[in-house]
């Protein structure tokens, strides 16, 4: 009978009265013998703390943990304020949100709680995610993600279920060039279940396989990936037993593989699909109108664009613009599925199954080698996007094609003699086509489209004196050649920044119908670039790029256009269906590559260097998540400001702000004019101020949208705002807003840099004889449209105390340039680009 009752009241002792119970518990156990203060006590007391006084959270966590930190009875203190808070919730107060209709008609409440939508009007309860709304910031975002979840319900109904990307590419492991050369081909997994700015850094990106040297395993690196995708298999069907720390369980955690990135040849190599010859596009496949040279020799994708374009677009008609009497009635080539891919390569053998051959057909009607390892993944065919078109190869190639082609470099120009001949072949420009000189040799006429000797070299010269901000680019000074008038040894990033920054102010002597098709593709790569996509904006892009490709078709020779000049246009589907490129490009591999070159340290055993150095790297990660922070990792990021601990926190965002100076102060008393002007811009940025600045307006019947408020805040809200605050029947009781009311002192001390957000910034004259100048800002005008933004560099930096405000505030002093449009700036209409008169301010 005992047992029957014990049961039974197990039954009945439900999570609530448990609750209650540790409750009651808290609330008689004393912090310490002889305390009078329990923990229940204490966290009763936070709570009053924030309830009295409006103390911020996060000032209320660093006081808990001070407690924790001096007290020696830790366990029985909270350890932040949400533990305070969720132990005195126990006590039953809690609050009930409940749902309403958007126009009011009902409450989702009682009978109706599980409602999706409005039984008068019909409107949704939650807002729908409609396509082609919102932006794009993470591969989440996209339509290969959503679509594998409406595939694969079940694996999506578990967020902790792992998306990888798998990305494989070669390199030298040797700092300094050796006389054997030696491929080294690693293998890299990187999860995408994580925030943006955990993607695709170094803790989550790991080394899965080591494939060894010294040669290119081309179509055997499918025999190296097989415990590879076993293992992707047995994550997909079985799963894997996983401790998950923030639940205190154990579950199956699943894993898929969505996409493969890879520079071009990689593609082929892990697609299967060739990336030679004239079949080489892997997206238009046998749809594509590529062609040889006859005397370049190699194969061209010139006029290839048209059928991208509108039916109606004069460039399908063109017979003259393109290839010599060709008008283009085809429609662009379909972009198959993956049902449709599978259809084709089911049949084909695998590398790890057959001897090496040709299948028959290829090179006519397809391209493909192999059926690829990836293709045993059950899922492999519903993935959308499985193998992306590297962004920062395509961009590089591109950009030393223009320009090494527009600088006329020698034996790199894409328009050399071979490339005439094969024009006056295909195109009708009798201007550009070789003519016979006296001497039996034949002159190759200056297109419009290169540079003159001197012109190259002014551009040379113009790099060689730019300065850029820090951290933003390499020291392209390095790169330019003024006398050869040509770039020497720019890395893939220095080719990035010119091609979408540099590229139409170098350029900008070229004739328009030459420079405004360049300009537009720099504009291009740096919309697809941005860090958030925009629908819209994607479909922009993917409507633009076929007509500035068909531009370029106009301008240069046939032999300009090879395979790298015919991605782009792929580009922004990929982006549609992935998601922002910084996911999906080669930057981050390549420069865990370069730590992995960094680490070889026996040169006979390469590989062996490798793995030993990053299982220890690995080993430091997993034992660091057991050890304070400040013991592993406490390397300071660059351009890092205040860290938040060292941030007195106030009710004042104003004073909050995460930045730190550097150097050695000066002191500097500001004239009165300095001071009022400080103070009036503290005012303007300070949120908590913003009401008074609307009672002002309100007192003095100002709009806000009245052009005289501005004027008159400026000139007479400081003074009105000390008078109202001082004046106790209005009730200002926060000892911060009274400090500011009455203005800063006007002793201040000055610095020469200040970190702040991860930038670093300078004065002027301190910017003078550095190879960067970080003292330009912008300030972006209330309208958006460009009329009223404003550009200028800082004069000085200081920084402002208030009387009893515990935090300083850090002021840019700074010198504008004039406004005012075709006066001191000049903004291109067509394009946005903003040309300041220095001399003007």
């Amino acid at each position: 009978m005992c047992v029957l009752l014990r049961i039974h009241f197990q039954k009945y002792f439900t999570k609530r009265n448990q609750d209650f119970y540790d409750l009651l518990t808290a609330a008689n156990k004393p912090l310490y013998e002889g305390a009078s203060d329990s923990k229940l006590s204490i966290c009763v007391k936070l709570l009053a703390c924030k309830s009295n006084w409006n103390v911020p959270q996060k000032c209320l966590d660093f006081f808990a943990s001070i407690l924790v930190d001096v007290c020696p009875f830790k366990d029985s203190l909270p350890k932040s304020f949400y533990q305070a808070k969720k132990l005195v919730t126990m006590l039953g107060l809690k609050s009930e949100k409940i749902d309403c209709c958007v126009k009011g008609c009902m409450l989702y409440y009682k009978d109706n709680s599980a409602d999706i939508e409005c039984r008068f009007c019909h409107e949704p309860r939650y807002v729908p995610r409609k396509p082609g709304i919102g932006s794009l910031r993470h591969p989440l975002d996209e339509e290969a993600w959503n679509h594998f979840d409406a595939k694969y319900p079940n694996f999506a109904n578990e967020p902790r279920n792992v998306r990888l990307g798998l990305c494989s590419d070669g390199f030298t492991p040797y700092i300094q060039a050796s006389s054997t050369p030696y491929s080294c081909w690693p293998v890299v997994v990187t999860s995408y279940n994580l925030p943006p700015e955990m993607c695709m850094t170094k803790p989550f990106m790991f080394l899965t396989c080591l494939i060894p040297g010294p040669s290119n395993p081309k179509a055997n690196i499918d025999v190296y990936l097989q415990p590879l995708i076993d293992e992707l298999k047995q994550l997909w069907s079985e799963g894997t037993l996983t401790y998950d720390i923030s639940m205190k369980q154990n579950f199956v955690m699943m894993a898929t593989l969505i996409w493969t990135i890879n520079d071009f040849p990689a593609y082929g190599m892990l697609s299967r699909w060739s990336t030679q010859g004239k079949l080489a596009c892997p997206v238009c496949m046998d749809g594509n109108k590529a062609f040889t040279l006859k005397y370049g020799g190699k194969n061209s994708w010139f006029d290839c664009h048209r059928c991208f374009l509108p039916h109606n677009h004069a460039f399908r008609r063109s017979k003259k613009g393109f290839t010599k009497n060709r008008v283009v009635k085809d429609e662009s080539p379909p972009i198959l599925t993956g049902e449709e891919v599978w259809g084709w390569v089911h049949n084909i053998p695998r590398v790890i199954d057959t001897a090496h051959s040709k299948l028959s057909g290829y090179g006519v009607s397809h391209n493909w080698t192999k059926r690829s390892i990836f293709w045993d993944l059950p899922y492999w065919k519903d993935n959308l996007l499985r193998h992306n078109l590297d962004v920062m190869h395509i961009e590089k190639n591109f950009f030393d094609n223009v320009f090494n082609t527009v600088m006329n470099v020698k034996n790199e120009t894409k328009d050399d003699e071979k490339a005439r001949m094969d024009l006056a072949i295909i195109c009708q420009r009798s201007d550009l086509e070789l003519v016979p000189h006296n001497n039996g040799k034949m002159k190759k006429p200056k297109a419009n489209y290169c540079l003159t000797s001197n012109e190259a070299n002014n551009v040379c010269k113009w790099i060689k004196e730019l300065k850029m901000p820090d951290g933003y680019a390499s020291n392209l000074a390095r790169c330019a050649d003024v006398n050869r008038g040509q770039m020497n040894g720019m890395k893939s990033h220095d080719c990035h920044v010119f091609m979408e920054c540099l590229l139409p102010f170098a350029f900008s002597s070229l004739p328009d119908h030459v420079w405004k098709p360049l300009t537009e593709l720099s504009q291009f790569f740096k919309g697809l670039c941005s860090n958030t996509l925009r629908h819209d904006e994607l479909v922009k892009l993917g409507e633009n790029i076929p007509f500035i490709i068909c531009k370029l078709e106009r301008i240069f020779p046939p032999g300009f256009f090879d395979s790298m000049e015919h991605l782009p246009i792929h580009l922004p589907y990929e982006a549609k269906l992935g998601g922002p490129v910084q996911y999906r490009w080669m930057y981050p591999f390549e420069r865990m590559m370069g730590d992995f070159k960094r680490t070889v340290k026996n040169k006979a055993r390469v590989e062996g260097s490798i793995c030993m150095s990053y299982l220890h790297r690995e080993t430091t990660y997993f034992c660091s998540h057991y050890f304070k922070t400040i013991s592993l990792f406490n390397r300071s990021q660059r351009n890092e400001g205040a860290k938040l601990n060292d941030v007195v926190t106030t009710t004042l965002s104003i004073s909050n702000q995460l930045g730190r100076p550097s150097g050695k102060a000066q002191t500097h008393w500001l004239s009165d004019a300095e001071r009022r002007s400080a103070h009036v811009h503290i005012l303007i940025n300070c949120n908590e101020v913003k009401p008074y600045i609307d009672a002002f307006l309100h007192s003095n019947s100002i709009l806000e949208e009245d052009p005289i408020s501005q004027t008159r805040i400026h000139g007479e809200f400081p003074e009105w705002f000390r008078a109202y605050a001082i004046d106790k029947e209005n009730g200002v009781t926060d000892p911060n807003l009274l400090s500011l009311a009455w203005g800063p002192n006007s002793m201040v001390k000055t610095w020469h840099k200040y970190y702040i957000n991860g930038y670093k910034f300078h004065t002027k004259a301190w910017s003078q004889g550095k190879k960067t100048i970080n003292s330009g800002v912008y300030v972006k005008g209330v309208t958006g449209g460009g009329e009223d933004d404003f550009y200028g560099v800082i004069q000085h930096i200081f920084e402002l105390e208030y009387y009893k405000l515990p935090h300083k505030v850090a002021l840019f002093y700074c010198q504008w340039f004039d406004p005012r449009r075709n006066r001191g700036t000049k903004v291109h209409p067509q394009y946005d680009i903003v040309d300041i008169k220095m001399n003007r301010k």
